[in-house]
C-alpha cells in the first residue's frame, strides 16, 4: 500500500495529466467499456448468406420527384466523411428530390442536439433529421454511409426500397482482424448499388467481391482552401488523430520529435485532436473550421498527411495553400493522389523527417507553383455521378 501511494504522489508531481489518464484507463477495463466501441447492435448485423432484399412493387416514372433517405452515424464537427456524404445529399437535394438524414445510434442517443449541430456546421443541408430508432419508412431509395448502416439497411431486408451504398473507404482496414473486420468485409457482399470515392475502392471491390461500382471522383474546395500567403514560411503541420489508427499518429509523432532535433526553429503545427500532447514545442490547434485550416497551412512549408487506407482529402488541401504534403506511400492512397508535387516517402519515422527536412531545407516549388498544380476537378463531378446513380437505381 505504502508503495502504491509513493507511486501515486510521484505521478501527481510529475504529470496529473498522465495520472488521470492511468486511472481512466484502468476503470475502463474494469467497467468492460470496450463495449461502448462496438458500433452496432447485434439486431442490426446482417448476413449476406440467404440474403433477399425486398423492393418496391414498381418502378416511378422517370422524372417524378423521389424521397431518398441517408443513414449515418451522428457527425463531429468538421468530421470530413460527413462533409463529403452531406455535399451529396445537397446536389440530390438541388435535384428537385427530398432527402431524409437518418442517424444511427446503437446506445439511442438524444437527437435534438445533433440536429443543433449539423444545421450549425452544415447548414446547406436542407434534409430533415430523423433517428433510426423511431423506424425507417418505405421510401424510393435509401443510401448506406457507411459498413455499419449498410448493415442496419441489410437487417431490415423486408423494408420495400432500393438500397445504394456510398463507400469513401475500404473500411475493413480500420480494424484489426476480427468481428468487426470481417462484418465490414460482408457488407460488400449485401448486393447494394455501390458508388465509390475514387477509382481505388472501385478496383479494390470488383477484384476482391466482384462488385461494380460507379466512381465518384475526388474534388477539392479551392474556394476555402486557397493561397493568400505566397511569401517565406516557417511552419510544419501535422494532421494528429490520436483515436484514427490509419492516420499514423504515432509515426507522425515520432517524424516530427526527429525533425525538432535537427530544426530546432522550425514551428511545428498540430491539429485535429485537441487533446494530443508532444514531446516537443508544438502548438495544437485542436479543431479547426475548414476556413482555419486554410489560415494555419498558409504558415506553413510542408505537412505530415499520413492515410494508410484511402487516399486522405488533407494532400490536395495543403497544395491548393501552397504546403508541400509528406505522405506515407502506400499503395490505397497512392491510387487517389495523381499530383506530382506529393513527397512520397516510406512510412517510418526518419524517412518522414527525412523527407521534412528534404522540403524545409529549399527542395520544394514555390507556394504559387504547388496551389496550381491543384487537380482542378470540383465536387460537383461526384455529385453528378451520385445523383445519376440513385436516380437509374429507382428509375431503372
Amino acid at each position: 500500500m505504502r508503495g502504491r501511494v509513493g507511486q501515486t504522489l510521484r505521478a501527481l508531481r510529475g504529470d496529473p495529466a498522465h495520472l488521470a489518464r492511468r486511472v481512466s484507463r484502468r476503470a475502463y477495463q474494469r467497467l468492460g467499456a470496450a463495449d461502448l466501441d462496438v458500433l452496432l447492435g447485434l439486431d442490426d448485423v446482417a448476413d449476406s448468406r440467404g440474403l433477399t432484399l425486398a423492393v418496391p412493387d414498381r418502378r416511378p416514372a422517370r422524372g417524378t420527384p423521389l424521397t431518398v433517405g441517408w443513414v449515418c452515424a451522428p457527425p463531429g464537427p468538421g468530421s470530413g466523411g460527413h462533409t463529403t456524404l452531406f455535399r451529396m445529399v445537397e446536389a440530390v437535394e438541388a435535384a428537385g428530390h427530398t432527402c431524409v438524414l437518418y442517424l444511427y445510434d446503437r446506445f439511442d442517443g438524444e437527437l435534438r442536439p445533433r440536429v443543433e449541430l449539423i444545421r450549425r456546421c452544415w447548414p446547406n443541408v436542407r434534409a430533415e433529421i430523423r433517428s433510426v430508432a423511431d423506424g425507417l419508412p418505405p421510401l424510393d431509395a435509401y443510401v448506406a454511409s457507411a459498413w455499419e448502416t449498410a448493415h442496419v439497411l441489410a437487417a431490415r431486408a423486408d423494408l420495400k426500397t432500393r438500397r445504394l451504398y456510398f463507400i469513401q473507404d475500404y473500411e475493413p482496414l480500420f480494424y484489426p482482424p476480427g468481428s468487426e473486420y470481417v462484418l465490414a468485409e460482408d457488407s460488400y457482399r449485401f448486393g447494394f448499388r455501390s458508388i465509390t470515392v475514387g477509382p481505388m475502392l472501385a478496383d479494390l471491390l470488383a477484384e476482391r467481391f466482384g462488385v461494380r461500382a460507379a466512381v465518384a471522383h475526388f474534388g477539392c474546395d479551392t474556394e476555402t482552401y486557397r493561397l493568400t500567403e505566397p511569401g517565406p514560411r516557417n511552419g510544419v503541420v501535422f494532421y494528429a488523430r490520436r483515436d484514427t489508427a490509419r492516420r499514423g499518429y504515432l509515426l507522425g509523432v515520432m517524424a516530427l520529435r526527429e525533425f525538432h532535433r535537427r530544426h530546432p526553429d522550425r514551428e511545428i503545427h498540430l491539429f485535429g485532436d485537441p487533446t494530443a500532447r508532444v514531446p516537443f514545442p508544438a502548438t495544437n490547434h485542436g479543431k479547426l473550421s475548414p476556413a482555419g485550416l486554410s489560415e494555419l497551412y498558409n504558415r506553413c512549408t510542408a505537412g505530415i498527411a499520413l492515410s494508410f487506407t484511402n487516399a486522405s482529402l488533407v494532400p490536395d488541401e495543403l497544395l491548393a495553400c501552397g504546403v508541400v504534403p509528406v505522405v506515407g506511400d502506400n499503395p490505397y492512397a497512392r491510387g487517389g493522389l495523381p499530383n506530382p508535387h506529393i513527397r512520397w516517402t516510406e512510412p517510418t519515422p526518419y524517412r518522414i523527417a527525412d523527407a521534412l527536412g528534404a522540403v524545409v531545407e529549399g527542395d520544394r516549388p514555390a507556394p504559387a507553383e504547388l496551389a496550381a498544380s491543384v487537380r482542378s476537378r470540383p465536387w460537383s463531378d461526384a455529385q453528378r455521378v451520385t445523383l445519376a446513380t440513385i436516380e437509374d437505381e429507382v428509375y431503372g
